[in-house]
């Protein structure tokens, strides 16, 4: 059990109302619901991307590029609005590659990673003149036999699993044994197989962990990021033209934590930017940014079906859950369960300490412990905060055969 919310949530302070009702996208999430023509359903808010885009460029050295990591949300709507809105897309299956594409994103500005690309996605890749971030020999010698056989010369980059990790990183993704990339010391010989094929190396990719709320252990990655590609670049002839630094930027989505303050973050990477091009050359310095750029745009609605109270406690149960939300149920990552944000839509009444669960039956299905909300009735709806990011997709839709929700953008 987690504990109670009892501390505000940053994600509270910039909630708009009007008519005691929660706005999003400038719209009351009543209208939202019609339009979506059901509940459950997540809604994007086109102005919050707009903006944390603005924020990073402002920030961030110009010379230092941004793509969208569409695992974070592959809402096609939502990539093809990011699309206009960043220089690049990073994909991790077929699937969002053909998203990609049909944005009209230039195939040079689109990257391919994941441990276990099949041969198909690979052909794929290959014909559509992506760049695709090798994360093992055997996967190198496959593209190049591939390719081969396609008589094409395709782009690719060496995914290095760096010796360093991410330091208090939600999710770390270097610094140990790992499936995604190449172990640092082992990229030199990498190097010298790759350049005996009739490939196109075009860089590095480093990325060393996620959902980091720390500026300083995001400066350190960024920082290690740049000294490791300039010593891999040292023990090959073969030249770099691109150089992905990872991403890491966090949001908050639990009581206490704050939003990351990018001013001595866009100074390192200046830094590192300048370093990188003063030992390179005119490389092209990316960094990968998902849930950075879509986490807070995103609520998931729900509707209150019942209302209960079981020894003392108070249960508002749901027809959304986990199997629409499971980052929200506490099931996809935490190790001790926290409370997302969750705020009633009508902000009338008195507050109430209220358990907010989905229809499942199983005790997982838990959105919100103990939570203190304006009181829920039946038919009201209750509205998830933060979940632009690792949201439908990442949940087990299919759970209990329920109906899907429905996704809007605003």
């Amino acid at each position: 059990m987690s504990e109670p919310q009892t501390k505000t949530h940053a994600a509270t302070e910039s909630l708009s109302y009007e008519d005691n009702e929660l706005l999003w996208g400038g719209r009351k999430v009543s209208e939202l619901a019609l339009t979506a023509g059901q509940t459950p359903f997540y809604a994007y808010d086109r102005a919050r991307m707009a903006s944390r885009v603005r924020e990073l460029r402002e920030a961030l050295p110009a010379e230092l590029h941004i793509h969208y990591a569409m695992k974070a949300n592959p809402m096609p709507e939502v990539v093809d609005f990011l699309a206009g809105l960043v220089d690049g897309l990073d994909v991790a299956s077929v699937g969002e590659m053909e998203i990609a594409l049909q944005t009209g994103t230039n195939a040079s500005d689109i990257s391919f990673a994941g441990p276990g690309k099949r041969d198909e996605e690979l052909k794929s890749a290959i014909a559509a003149g992506i760049t695709i971030n090798i994360e093992s020999i055997g996967e190198l010698r496959r593209i190049a036999g591939l390719a081969a056989d396609a008589g094409k010369r395709p782009d690719v980059a060496i995914r290095v699993n760096p010796a360093f990790e991410l330091k208090t990183a939600g999710m770390k993704m270097g610094g140990r044994p790992s499936p995604f990339g190449i172990d640092a010391e082992v990229v030199p010989a990498v190097l010298r197989e790759l350049a005996g094929l009739d490939l196109n190396f075009r860089g590095f990719h480093v990325f060393s962990g996620s959902q980091n709320l720390r500026a300083e252990a995001i400066i350190e990655a960024i920082t290690k990021t740049a000294e490791l590609v300039i010593e891999l670049a040292e023990s090959t002839p073969l030249r770099p033209a691109l150089i992905n630094i990872g991403g890491g930027l966090g949001v908050p989505y639990f009581p206490g934590e704050r939003s990351l303050v990018l001013g001595s973050i866009g100074e390192a990477a200046a830094k590192a930017v300048g370093r990188l091009k003063s030992a390179l050359g005119n490389v092209e310095v990316v960094t990968e940014l998902g849930r950075y750029l879509v986490g807070q745009s995103g609520i998931y609605v729900t509707r209150v079906i019942d209302v209960k109270e079981s020894r003392g406690a108070k249960f508002a149960v749901c027809d959304g859950g986990l199997h629409h939300h499971l980052a929200a149920s506490g099931n996809f990552g935490q190790v001790i369960r926290k409370n997302y944000p969750v705020v009633s839509v009508d902000s009338t009444g008195r507050q109430e300490e209220v358990s907010v669960v989905g229809p499942l039956c199983t005790p997982l299905d838990l959105l919100g412990d103990r939570v203190t909300v304006h009181e829920l009735r039946v038919g009201s709806l209750v509205a998830v905060l933060q979940s632009g990011a690792y949201g439908k997709t990442a949940s087990p839709a299919s759970f209990l055969s329920h109906p899907p929700c429905a996704e809007i953008l605003c």
